[in-house]
């Protein structure tokens, strides 16, 4: 079997720049993908009008060994990426209307499914550790995962807590290597397969850190952690509207935070105190404004 990146670029490269007939039968393929992966050979051949021999020449053109081949990995993109290729027609009558509540309506439908399935023992144990600890390491990758690696950052050390977050592998793993049983490792990740993290998490536990992993149940993160708070995306099939699984994320950040706060309790009121004063002198004097938000 070939091993072929993306069969639909292959598909629509040829459609400008293969023969005749490999043009004629690449739009046909793109134009009718669930026929493509399922017809016969002869019927394929049939409705663009070329000999079956033709058809296995334009598969093996495109870089399969055949057409077995070619059709494997055409179901293949059609399931990981068929909604992409054939989206649902926008209503541009109403867009604004639909664009503010498609997107509020899944983060909240998005919080408050993370907030429902979320043991708030666990997470109340984990901020207790990250108070107690000497030091905390963030880590995550990828866009949303290494988002909230930074953002604990930002929210933890206003609490007087010494943290760093780290999104590069390589630093990752570094950061890793230097840890203490006084570290605890707080691991992002959606998938819960992203090998720079998991690596830097079992780096981490051989030199005595405790680590928390925020991320799917079961996978690989999960089973090298000490500790797990699971988190199960699920979207809603928009596919022009960014993830929504980030808000419950951010949300589940914020929680522990908040009892990483308590947990703390009058010790972080001069670091904050503090930090309103600096930035309120530096910039606009008014205690409204969120703190270095």
């Amino acid at each position: 079997m070939s091993n072929i990146a993306d069969i639909i670029t292959r598909l629509q490269v040829m459609t400008q720049d293969g023969s005749r007939s490999d043009r004629r039968l690449a739009s046909l393929v793109l134009s009718d993908l669930d026929f493509a992966s399922k017809a016969a050979i002869s019927e394929i051949a049939a409705r663009v009008g070329v000999s079956e021999p033709t058809v296995t020449r334009f598969c093996r053109n495109l870089g399969c060994d055949g057409v077995r081949d070619f059709k494997f990995f055409l179901a293949q993109a059609i399931a990981i990426g068929g909604q992409y290729l054939r989206p649902e027609p926008l209503n541009r009558d109403i867009r604004e209307q639909r664009i503010a509540k498609a997107v509020t309506e899944a983060a909240i439908s998005a919080i408050q499914r993370a907030s429902d399935n979320l043991d708030m023992a666990t997470l109340v144990s984990v901020a207790e550790r990250i108070s107690a600890s000497g030091n905390v390491l963030c880590l995550g990758s990828g866009g949303i995962s290494s988002m909230m690696a930074t953002e604990l950052q930002n929210r933890l050390f206003r609490l007087g807590i010494s943290v760093v977050a780290q999104v590069d592998g390589q630093l990752q793993r570094m950061y890793a290597a230097v840890a203490t049983p006084e570290t605890t490792v707080v691991a992002f990740s959606v998938s819960g397969h992203a090998k720079s993290v998991v690596d830097a998490v079992q780096v981490a536990r051989q030199y005595g850190a405790r680590s928390v992993a925020v991320t799917a149940p079961a996978s690989a993160l999960a089973k090298v952690a000490d500790i797990v708070i699971p988190f199960q995306p699920i979207e809603d099939g928009n596919i022009y509207k960014p993830t929504s699984s980030r808000f419950a994320l951010l949300a589940i950040l914020d929680m522990i935070a908040t009892a990483t706060a308590e947990t703390r309790e009058t010790k972080v009121l001069e670091g904050l105190r503090r930090i309103k004063q600096s930035l309120n002198t530096l910039k606009v004097d008014d205690p409204r404004l969120p703190l270095g938000d």
